[in-house]
């Protein structure tokens, strides 16, 4: 239940920015997504070579905070059909 929560509580803000404005909300949805995936990434590796005492929980909240703004990328380009207002201004 925790991890559900923490996903709506990250979906909510990460859409509150998409609807404030699409470019912003673009670029930290794909900042937040790398560097967590990142993250998560390195941790994995690093736990193959080497187990540690880190929680299980810590993967599974890493990955919750790479694919939620994943998903919320993936469903306002989809919302808006990749037409977004930026890249007609430019």
């Amino acid at each position: 239940m925790n991890y559900l929560l923490g996903f709506l509580i990250q979906l909510i803000l990460y859409s509150i920015v998409w609807l404030m404005d699409e470019y912003t909300g673009l670029l930290v949805c794909m900042i937040m997504g790398f560097i967590s995936g990142g993250i998560l990434l390195f941790a994995l590796i690093i736990e193959l070579v080497e187990k540690s005492k880190v929680p299980r929980s810590y993967f599974i909240w890493m990955g919750v905070a790479c694919i939620t703004p994943i998903v919320v990328a993936t469903f306002f380009s989809i919302v808006y059909e990749g037409q977004f207002d930026w890249i007609d201004k430019g």
